[in-house]
């Protein structure tokens, strides 16, 4: 099995990448601050994911860099929460991201409860 077949890393991936879409909306004097904030916060959840997934055979690694991609996911959200808030995304939007990354949450979450499901010794 390859990283990229993981749910959390697919869903992760994909949530990122529509961040990215969207945030090329947002106004050019937000290009050093939250668009740069809230892209690099949102592929650092899944490139933990990956990272993680390789350090398997090591469960005390595994489960940190998990852990940093789980810390990455709110940071993602608080973001989310200032684009509502600049008026840069609709409600609507905003609830549907964030549901999705409440759900790649909860896919983080298992895979730190579950290590040895992911190859962990």
């Amino acid at each position: 099995m390859k990283f990229q077949d993981l749910l959390a890393y697919k869903k992760s991936f994909d949530l990122a990448m529509k961040i990215f879409r969207l945030s090329k909306s947002f106004p050019k004097e937000e290009m050093y601050s939250l668009t740069d904030q809230i892209r690099r916060s949102s592929r650092s959840v899944s490139a933990n994911i990956s990272e993680a997934y390789r350090k398997r055979l090591y469960p005390k690694h595994f489960i940190s860099k998990l852990t940093d991609s789980d810390a990455e996911n709110p940071e993602t959200q608080t973001w989310l929460e200032f684009s509502l808030h600049c008026k840069y995304i609709s409600k609507e939007t905003f609830n549907s991201l964030m549901s999705e990354s409440y759900e790649v949450g909860k896919l983080i979450n298992y895979m730190i409860q579950n290590p040895n499901k992911f190859g962990c010794k």
